[in-house]
C-alpha cells in the first residue's frame, strides 16, 4: 500500500521575487536582441525566457485544512501540508486533496432487523481525510467510497440487532443509541481503513418500522405497555393489602378467619387493579 510521505518543498515568496526579475530580464534582452537583429542572442533569449516561463508552474499554494498530492509523471513523490505559498519542481503534476471534516447522511435504507422485521434506517457519518496518498491510489473515489462502505456497515449493523429488545439486558437500535452508534463507527472504520479515511463518529439519524408493518407494531407496543403497567399495579396492590392486613392485625381492630381475609383481598385487589372506579356497596346485615 502507498503512504502518505511528507514532501519538502523551496519557499514560495523569494521564488516569486527570483523568477519576476529573470522573466523582465530574459524579456528585457530578447527586446534587445531583436532590435539589434542578433539572431543568436534572439534565439538564447526565447530559449531562456520559456524556461522562467515552465518554471512558473513549480509555484502552487497550500491552504488551510487542505494538502497537495505531488506526482512526477505517474510516480507518487509526496504531499504538502503546510500551508502558504510553495515552489517545487514544475513538472510535478498537483492534486488538491481537502483534509477537513466532512459528514453526510446515508439514504433511508429498508432492511429487516435481527427478528426480520422490515425496518428504516439511515445515519450519519462524519469523517475525514488522514493519509491522503491512500485516499488518491489505493480507491477509486474515495468519497463514493466512504459513502457506499458505510451504507454496507449500517445494513450490516441493522441486520444483528433487533428494533426492540425483547430480553433483559439485549441490546436493541432504539433503546441503546450510544452503544449501537459506537459499534457503527467501529464497523465503519474497518471497511475505510485502507481508504486513509477516519471515521470520528456516526449516529443513527432515522429509525422506524416499515410502513406495512408499523401499525401491527405499534399495536404491540402497546399492548407491552399495558402490560408492563399492569404489573406494577398488581405489584403495588399486593403490597398495599398485605400492608392492611398487618396494621389491622396488628392494632386489634377486627379479627378476620380465613374466609374472610380472602374476601377482604379479593375485594381489595378489585378496588386497586379496577380501570374504573368502584361503586361502593354498604351492607347494612352481619358478616356471618
Amino acid at each position: 500500500m502507498i503512504k502518505e510521505m511528507d514532501k519538502r518543498t523551496m519557499p514560495g515568496l523569494p521564488m516569486l521575487l527570483i523568477l519576476l526579475l529573470l522573466t523582465a530580464g530574459f524579456i528585457y534582452g530578447l527586446v534587445k536582441s531583436i532590435l539589434a537583429e542578433s539572431v543568436v542572442f534572439t534565439v538564447i533569449s526565447a530559449v531562456a525566457l520559456v524556461v522562467v516561463l515552465i518554471a512558473w508552474f513549480g509555484l502552487f499554494v497550500v491552504n488551510p485544512n487542505e494538502a497537495k498530492v505531488l506526482q512526477l509523471f505517474g510516480k507518487y513523490v509526496g504531499t504538502v501540508r503546510r500551508p502558504g505559498l510553495h515552489y517545487a519542481n514544475p513538472f510535478y503534476s498537483k492534486t488538491n486533496v481537502s483534509v477537513r471534516v466532512r459528514n453526510f447522511e446515508t439514504g433511508k435504507l429498508k432492511v429487516n432487523d435481527k427478528d426480520g422485521n422490515p425496518i428504516e434506517i439511515a445515519a450519519v457519518v462524519v469523517w475525514r481525510v488522514v493519509d491522503t496518498a491512500e485516499a488518491l491510489f489505493e480507491v477509486d473515489d474515495y468519497a463514493q467510497y466512504v459513502e457506499v462502505q458505510s451504507e454496507a456497515a449500517l445494513r450490516g449493523l441493522a441486520t444483528n440487532y433487533p428494533y426492540d429488545a425483547h430480553e433483559e439486558g439485549q441490546l436493541s437500535l432504539s433503546a441503546n443509541a450510544a452503544e449501537i452508534s459506537e459499534k457503527l463507527t467501529q464497523e465503519i472504520q474497518e471497511r475505510l481503513s485502507k481508504a486513509g479515511v477516519e471515521v470520528i463518529e456516526s449516529r443513527i439519524s432515522h429509525l422506524a418500522y416499515a410502513p406495512e408493518i408499523a401499525s401491527a407494531m405499534l399495536q404491540r407496543q402497546q399492548a407491552n405497555a399495558v402490560i408492563a403497567a399492569r404489573q406494577k399495579i398488581v405489584e403495588g396492590a399486593v403490597s398495599m393489602v398485605e400492608m392492611a392486613l398487618e396494621d389491622l392485625a396488628k392494632r386489634g381492630v377486627v379479627e378476620l378467619d380465613e374466609e374472610r381475609k380472602a374476601q377482604m383481598v379479593s375485594n381489595l385487589l378489585v378496588v386497586l387493579c379496577a380501570d374504573r372506579n368502584p361503586q361502593p356497596i354498604v351492607n347494612t346485615g352481619t358478616i356471618y
